[in-house]
């Protein structure tokens, strides 16, 4: 569904039936959504995929060609990702069960009410982008630990000069070196010790 300021959702729908198909392109637009294909066969709706690129599939289980809806279904779900609703008057246990192990985001009943249909694919659109952005925060925790991990163990370190061996056989400054692989930031100042050498004056000044 279109939001202002961004462009509307892109629906492909696969339906064997042109009279149908387009009284569900009229309705979903006058919903704000885009039909941006409509096909007959599972063979022409993976070419659909890769040439629209929708943001959700309304797939009919009795379609033309070799392969029927929910075999079409699976093909999109292992190579897309891309949620798919069933929209079809079949009910039998067999089929749901098939229909199932593609893991759709709906299945409804022809006939069917077009608020029925949008309120559908709104909630559709809205859990795949919820479960999208759960998988991307997730990998993006595994990337961070991955990053802490690498400063795990023994690290080569130089007696004399502090400098760290990294893996690929080079030695880097401490500071670099942990830059490079964690995501640490530095703040520089001079420990006591060091203040001592680098200014005698200050502190033979301070014991008299």
């Amino acid at each position: 569904m279109e939001v202002e300021g961004t462009s509307p959702d892109r629906i492909l729908v696969v339906e064997d039936e042109t009279n149908v198909a387009e009284v569900m392109r009229a309705r979903m637009e006058s919903f704000g959504y885009e039909v941006c294909d409509i096909v007959s066969s599972g063979k022409k709706a993976l070419s659909a995929m890769e040439r629209c690129h929708p943001d959700i599939v309304i797939m009919d289980i009795k379609i033309k060609g070799d392969m029927d809806g929910i075999e079409c279904a699976g093909r999109i779900r292992a190579k897309f990702d891309v949620p798919i609703i069933y929209l079809t008057s079949f009910t039998d246990e067999k089929l749901l069960q098939r229909a199932q192990a593609t893991e759709p985001f709906g299945y409804i009943i022809k006939p069917y009410e077009a608020k029925q249909l949008h309120i559908a694919l709104k909630m559709a659109l809205y859990q795949h982008r919820q479960d999208r952005d759960r998988r991307k925060l997730v990998a993006d925790l595994k990337d961070d630990l991955e990053k802490v991990k690498k400063l795990s163990g023994f690290l080569p370190i130089c007696s004399c000069c502090k400098k760290i061996r990294n893996a690929t056989g080079y030695w880097e400054q401490v500071e670099a070196y942990i830059k490079k692989n964690s995501e640490a930031e530095f703040t520089h100042g001079i420990c006591p010790e060091c203040a001592q050498k680098l200014y005698p004056e200050v502190f033979k000044n301070s014991k008299t």
